[in-house]
């Protein structure tokens, strides 16, 4: 191993960046190629024990490399956890979601294909990129971004790219480009090939949702799937109104809801990510032909997990298992010692390891730890006992929520109203269907917990999510003579702008500290108004109240919460 050079690249949006190098010799560098799956959970794969999932050619990866059983993602939604992998932290530090205009550049200016490409690497991606970013060319050789056309209503959605005079479907698409980028490389460059597959995720606007390839027509024909696990209508009824009156309740109308249509989407389900394996395959014959194999560290991924029926649910969103728990599998040739690993390993651990297997030191910000030592070390122990999950964008029909999971325990809570509290002991219950947060014999546990979350939460915090400050509130002389309260505050010194607020006030401390406004609740107002806000309602002369604010910027990118504060209604 030699040492290069030492530097720093400076980028003027951003200021001084990293870009501290340590890089193995390039005949001596792996190539690396990231396979990333859209709605592949962590089950669905033979060599997990699901015998509906067909996926040989990942089972022997799995087999011949390191399985992580435990593998998660810190936010169970496509673009949110896509931007984590790109640049190494969590939604709490980006904040990029469905909801932004835009991911801030500062983080996708340390994104790992841009750090690759920067040091030696030639960069390719192809598939789904997903998050809203135009400077692709900066971090890639070459590339192209593609996702389900949504235009089509029908099969065409996944059935619209060619490859000469033929019509594919995207996974064939994408197989293709891998293998044509795999065949011109040069052997004495090495590589880093991003692939994004659309599938297994369904066509949310044709009627028959899944769509596969035609070889897996003869795939689970005959079969019967049974019903899901915790699928039964207590399951569902159990849930926080919130859930039942939300988005993953309406998806589970378009596929599940049925028997026919359960079966239908199952099935194209577990078709669609054969489909994926049978590209794996050609992928690994390309480079045994190619005689990159030996020195071609493979990574498989899912994006998210989903809900296959179970609480009644389709999407994911949510922070039970069946959402935040995905596929996760690290195959390196040049290690012969295979393993199955329970660590806690998340989406924000993958770049460091992609940085790790090309000799490159991550950058301090990231957030993620690298898992090669558990890949070539059967007895490490990978130190990480807690783990923050969340889900952040504001959504009318998905409910935010954020919490922890250790190996035995899951904690979470809805932010718009964190009384909704749910307490698992997972050891004892693993599918996470007796809610121990309303016992008083766990009110310690419950407490710690959110203790625990209230500091992770600060800690994987940016300043640029600071919330406003210096409160106030002035009583104002409406034309009737009435007094009225009127709020105030300012954007904080890391705050570029607001465009937007939401005032909660409360009735007592207890309220507020929930973030619930059972007094006002002005929800998202469209104003970049922040002096003297009169406040809509009527307020009782003598009483206290409690209120906050928070405020999202121009590129709709959202605050935390100020600080709380109180005033007394004058007479």
């Amino acid at each position: 191993m030699s040492l290069i050079l030492v530097w720093f690249l400076c980028f003027p949006e951003v200021g001084l960046a990293y870009q501290l190098v340590n890089i193995r010799n390039s005949e001596n560098r792996p190539n690396i190629i990231f396979i990333l799956t859209d709605d592949q959970r962590f089950d669905a794969l033979g060599f997990a024990g699901n015998k509906y999932a067909r996926t040989p050619e990942m089972d022997q990866l799995a087999q011949a490399g390191t399985y992580f059983s435990h593998a998660m993602v810190t936010t169970p939604i496509c673009a949110a956890s896509r931007a984590s992998i790109l640049t190494g932290v969590y939604e709490r530090t980006h904040r990029y979601d469905f909801g932004n205009e835009k991911i801030r550049a500062l983080y996708m200016r340390n994104s790992y294909p841009e750090i690759l490409k920067n040091n030696g690497y030639y960069t390719g991606f192809y598939g789904k990129y997903g998050v809203r970013y135009t400077d692709l060319q900066s971090q890639f050789h070459e590339y192209e971004s593609y996702d389900r056309n949504g235009n089509f209503k029908d099969r065409r959605g996944y059935y619209y790219k060619t490859l000469g005079q033929d019509t594919v479907h995207l996974t064939r698409y994408t197989g293709q480009k891998a293998i044509d980028f795999i065949s011109k490389a040069n052997p004495n460059t090495p590589f880093c090939l991003s692939l994004s597959f659309s599938a297994p995720h369904a066509h949310d606007s044709a009627e028959k949702q899944y769509f596969w390839q035609e070889e897996s027509d003869k795939f689970l024909q005959g079969a019967t799937i049974p019903p899901p696990a915790s699928g039964e209508a207590k399951h569902f009824n159990a849930l926080p109104e919130i859930v039942r009156n939300g988005f993953n309740r309406l998806r589970w109308t378009w596929r599940y809801d049925t028997p026919q249509k359960y079966q239908h989407s199952l099935k194209g389900y577990y078709r669609m990510i054969s489909g994926i394996d049978r590209e794996i395959g050609k992928i690994r014959t390309t480079l045994k032909n190619k005689g990159l194999d030996k020195n071609t560290v493979i990574i498989i991924m899912g994006d998210n997990g989903y809900f296959l029926g179970e609480r009644q649910l389709a999407g994911k969103w949510l922070l039970y298992d069946n959402s935040i728990r995905v596929p996760l599998i690290i195959y390196d040739p040049r290690n012969r010692t295979a393993k199955k690993s329970d660590a806690l390993t998340l989406n924000v651990d993958i770049p460091v390891t992609i940085l790790d297997i090309a000799g490159v030191s991550p950058p301090e910000s990231w957030q993620g730890k690298s898992l090669m030592p558990v890949v070539y070390k059967p007895a490490y122990e990978f130190k990480r006992d807690t783990v923050l999950i969340e889900h952040l964008w504001e959504f009318n029909d998905i409910p935010p929520s954020e919490g922890l999971r250790t190996k035995d325990w899951k904690y979470f809570r809805y932010i718009n109203d964190k009384s909704l509290e749910e307490l698992y002991h997972l050891k004892t219950d693993p599918s996470e269907s007796r809610n121990l947060a309303g016992d008083p014999k766990f009110a310690g546990k419950l407490q710690q917990f959110r203790s625990r979350l209230d500091a992770m939460i600060i800690d994987h915090s940016d300043n640029f999510s600071e919330g406003p400050v210096e409160l106030s509130v002035q009583f104002i002389k409406n034309n009737s003579d009435e007094k009225r309260a009127a709020y105030s505050w300012k954007a904080s010194r890391h705050s570029t702008s607001q465009t937007s607020f939401q005032i909660l006030v409360a009735s007592t401390e207890e309220n507020i500290n929930t973030n619930i406004g059972d007094v006002w609740d002005s929800g998202r107002v469209d104003s970049p108004e922040y002096n003297e806000i009169v406040h809509k309602g009527d307020l009782l002369a003598g009483k206290i109240y409690y209120w906050k604010v928070r405020i999202w910027d121009a590129q709709k990118r959202l605050s935390r919460y100020s600080e709380n504060h109180s005033f007394k209604m004058g007479g």
